[in-house]
């Protein structure tokens, strides 16, 4: 006698056994933590033992908008729609994209140091972890405070499927949006998804594509989900040496403007080119040369001393 096969219930099998790990993501999840929202003003979604659940950034990296230079119209807008959402009005996922260096992270980050009095908090969720936002909204669902979903440094390659879950969120998904969370991301990339030049070509491409219009459609759909979206482009040299003067004013250097700018320009030169980081980074390069050539200079004064 033939013995019967289960290959047929295999498929059924790991069908149900990944709706029981989701279910058991979901409880895990929400057990034990609201109380974590009240230990701090930002959160990160982390996985760990393949579970997922929020924890609170003990010193987070706050900053001041005013240190932005050469993006105000940009900065402006930002903090209008911030503005709204935190009262409880409508405002509009935002994605902030452009050059790197150019302060897009920071001006998120500002956000949350301009608005956390009034209620706003801030949670990061990595790229590799968007397919758990259900997880994260469900937590924040009913609490009072308001919640910025920040997503740094977004793109997504060709095949990846984990922007789907974003992509409904944003707009489109059958489950509705809390209205105390918005999206704020930042990327290089405008449409956040690889462009090419035969997703144009009106013909069939080489992997099969009848219809590459539609591919193009998807990619474009998908940044236009953000309501808001900041261009931060590339820096001229005026800006950026307006950008080393600000940053060199607050560290109190005293040092000649002209030895100042030609030096930042060589530091220019010699890294990434002009931007408000690479500023910042010379600034800080220099305020360290000079503390230490002080402590230098006083060491020598003391024991030449009789």
């Amino acid at each position: 006698m033939s013995q019967p096969s289960f290959a047929p219930l295999i498929p059924r099998l790991e069908r149900l056994l990944d709706r029981l790990e989701h279910l058991l993501d979901r409880q895990w999840a929400s057990h034990g933590q609201t109380e974590v929202f009240d230990s701090a003003i930002a959160f990160r979604w982390v996985r760990r033992d393949g579970q997922g659940r929020l924890e609170p950034i003990r010193h987070p990296d706050l900053f001041d908008l005013n240190d932005i230079i050469g993006f105000d119209h940009q900065i402006q807008l930002l903090i209008q729609n911030t503005h709204q959402f935190v009262r409880g009005l409508p405002a509009n996922h935002v994605l902030l994209w452009g050059a790197r260096g150019t302060g897009k992270s920071s001006a998120v980050k500002g956000c949350l140091t301009r608005f956390a009095a009034e209620g706003l908090r801030m949670i990061e969720v990595h790229k590799s972890d968007l397919i758990d936002l259900p997880l994260i909204l469900d937590l924040v669902w009913d609490r009072p405070e308001r919640f910025i979903i920040f997503c740094d440094d977004l793109s997504f390659d060709e095949g990846e499927g984990v922007y789907r879950e974003l992509k409904a969120i944003l707009e489109g998904g059958l489950t509705a949006r809390p209205d105390n969370v918005l999206v704020y991301a930042t990327s290089n990339r405008r449409h956040l998804m690889p462009e090419r030049f035969q997703d144009n070509v009106p013909r069939i491409d080489g992997s099969g594509e009848i219809h590459p219009g539609e591919g193009v459609e998807e990619k474009i759909s998908f940044s236009d989900r953000f309501g808001l979206s900041l261009s931060f482009y590339s820096i001229d040299q005026k800006t950026y040496l307006q950008i080393v003067d600000h940053w060199a004013a607050r560290q109190g250097l005293h040092i000649d403007t002209d030895t100042l700018h030609r030096q930042a320009l060589q530091w220019a030169l010699r890294t990434s080119g002009r931007s408000g980081r690479v500023a910042r980074q010379f600034v800080d390069d220099l305020a360290g040369r000079l503390a230490l050539q002080a402590q230098d200079t006083g060491a020598l004064s003391s024991s030449n001393r009789p």
